[in-house]
């Protein structure tokens, strides 16, 4: 991987990570398109490591809500009322969405990983993205606001989450889509999504981490590589955060539904003619 293509990777991540159009489908279809001959393990630690790249967007985005939310999860905590205040509460929102991820992860990584190599696999997720987007479009009564997440809300948005460990599948399109299901507006589903995407996350982060030293050989000239496109990310992403949250309140998931829809019958059409 050259320095110009870890540049354009970075930029695609961060892009893509929060706006609901896929990150990972894109970082498999983009090298797909220019014909890019990636080492199939580097592409796939690379992919990974570049979202804690836009990991550290969203927590300097959120950092406010973030810091409020621990305080008060513990304090209410030790204090013997868990559920107290809203952002205890968020607190334990967050917990329960994580969880449905954490198992998929530990559970299905190898077949995770095998789809990063397959283009077909990512045009199809795009598709069920933009079916996704649609549904919650049509079904939504957008009028939940962060306050009005429940339990079953949050257990849904962590159910939509396990799609999108699959390239292809937008993260932050599928959540929102949960939280929409369940009729929040879709800037709040929005700003659960990305809050629920920090813990998945690092954890994917630190995965890739221990991959990373343990079974890249070439780690030393890796480095350097995987910075760029790290830093690249970071900044991108977040520009991507503020401008989809603002975009949110007034627009519809449609246009990026129709945007995945083409993404992914052209992803489709070009596999099949190769």
């Amino acid at each position: 991987m050259s320095i110009i293509q870890a540049i354009i990777l970075g930029i695609i991540q961060g892009i893509t990570e929060f706006l609901p159009i896929s990150s990972s489908g894109h970082l498999v279809i983009l090298p797909f398109f220019l014909n890019w001959q990636l080492p199939a393990k580097e592409t796939f630690i690379f992919n990974v490591l570049v979202q804690i790249g836009t990991l550290v967007a969203v927590i300097f985005y959120f950092r406010k809500d973030l810091a409020a939310i621990i305080v008060d999860f513990f304090k209410q905590l030790f204090a013997g009322t868990p559920f107290a205040t809203h952002d205890a509460r968020m607190g334990w929102l967050l917990i329960l969405a994580t969880i449905p991820a954490g198992l998929a992860g530990l559970f299905f990584a190898d077949v995770v990983e095998e789809a990063f190599s397959s283009p077909l696999i990512a045009g199809i997720a795009l598709l069920v993205t933009a079916v996704l987007m649609v549904l919650a479009e049509m079904v939504s009564q957008n009028i939940g606001d962060t306050q009005d997440i429940t339990f079953l809300t949050a257990l849904s948005m962590g159910l939509m989450q396990v799609l999108a460990m699959f390239p292809g599948v937008s993260r932050s399109g599928s959540t929102i889509s949960g939280g929409m299901y369940r009729h929040l507006r879709r800037e709040a589903a929005g700003k659960f999504s990305f809050l629920m995407s920090i813990p998945i996350m690092l954890a994917a982060g630190g995965l890739s981490t221990y991959q990373m030293v343990t079974e890249v050989p070439n780690l030393g000239e890796f480095l350097p590589i995987m910075a760029i496109g790290f830093l690249t990310a970071m900044v991108v992403g977040y520009i991507a955060i503020r401008w989809l949250l603002k975009f949110l309140v007034r627009n519809s998931l449609i246009y990026f539904s129709v945007y995945c829809m083409l993404l992914g019958g052209i992803t489709i059409l070009v596999w099949a003619v190769n």
